[in-house]
């Protein structure tokens, strides 16, 4: 016992120095890029105040550290950032870490319920169609996995938006709170009966990988040895699944699950500009238009920290759950 913890601490660090290491990489690339752009903040800026003079434009430039060369302004902004202080956003014009408070919450909800839908879809059909292998329900849902897998997350996001919302009116058309409501006049049915569709949207874009990887191990499971002792004990069906296939094809699934972060978190930014979902993609877009660095380089880091954090408890959850894994460990 006392080892694995030792084992599950040394794990922890090591993950924790990649995770820095990371970081910082994604910030000197971010804002090479972001440095690189053609887009001119203080134009930016200017264009939402009025017209202004030379003399007030060179102002802003030395206010906002622009007159300096791009290595001393990124050192600038890092020793600002080891401080906490991410900046104030040039379009909002609020710090820039209370807009990804605000808009995390909506964003976390949404890829919440999508993670949580698309692994347990996803887990159910690869499930039926190993145990189900070349029958029809393994053909059938083999080429819906395909047709989701391949179809655009904005492009099927309209669909529904015209079908569910425009036409048929099930669903809000977009925003996560109804219009003309305070945020605490909101109640929580309203704001899941807001979340459902991009949710729901979300969801279906990324099942398939997890039910198409279930499918071969499930497949892998029934085909093996113990299998083939089980069935001949009499073991079949219902029975066979829950002791045998269960157990082995979880943990891969939770394992690509977690790893699927990046990717769920890539869709939320199409999803939510689709829906008019206040989050950090719609957040993230708006401060690439207008060349919001600060906003842009707080949220780029946010997300890369988001998906470290979700690849590291993928880790630890390998050692602690496989006894193979945790032993081959150092």
């Amino acid at each position: 016992m006392k080892n694995t913890a030792v084992r599950i601490v040394i794990l922890f660090l090591k993950n924790s120095i990649r995770m820095l290491s990371l970081l910082f990489a994604v910030s000197i690339i971010s804002f090479a890029l972001v440095s690189a752009s053609p887009i001119d903040p203080v134009q930016q800026y200017i264009m939402g105040i009025g017209p202004v003079s030379e003399e007030q434009r060179a102002e802003i430039e030395v206010y906002w550290g622009l007159d300096k060369p791009p290595v001393a302004q990124y050192f600038s902004w890092l020793c600002a950032l080891f401080r906490g202080d991410f900046g104030i956003s040039l379009l909002y014009r609020r710090p820039v870490i209370e807009i990804i408070a605000e808009r995390f919450q909506n964003s976390l909800a949404l890829m919440l319920c999508a993670w949580v839908f698309s692994g347990v879809i996803g887990f159910s059909l690869g499930c039926v169609m190993g145990m189900n292998q070349d029958k029809w329900q393994d053909k059938l849902f083999q080429k819906l996995c395909y047709f989701m897998s391949s179809v655009p997350t904005f492009w099927l996001g309209l669909v529904f938006l015209l079908l569910f919302s425009v036409k048929l009116g099930w669903f809000p058309i977009g925003f996560s709170t109804p219009i003309g409501l305070r945020n605490g006049e909101v109640r929580i049915w309203q704001r899941l009966y807001h979340l459902a569709l991009p949710a729901f949207t979300l969801s279906l874009m990324s099942f398939s990988n997890i039910a198409l990887h279930t499918r071969q191990k499930m497949i892998d499971v029934m085909n093996s040895a113990y299998v083939l002792f089980a069935r001949a004990r009499g073991e079949c069906g219902w029975t066979l699944f829950v002791r045998h296939g269960l157990r082995n094809t979880l943990l891969p699934a939770l394992t690509l699950q977690f790893a699927s972060f990046a990717e769920l978190f890539g869709g939320s930014v199409l999803a939510e500009n689709v829906f008019s979902y206040p989050g950090l993609g719609s957040a993230v877009s708006a401060a690439g238009l207008n060349s919001d660095v600060p906003l842009l380089l707080g949220i780029t880091l946010f997300s890369t920290l988001f998906v470290c954090v979700g690849n590291m408890i993928a880790n630890l959850l390998y050692g602690i759950i496989d006894p193979q894994i945790r032993e081959a460990q150092p």
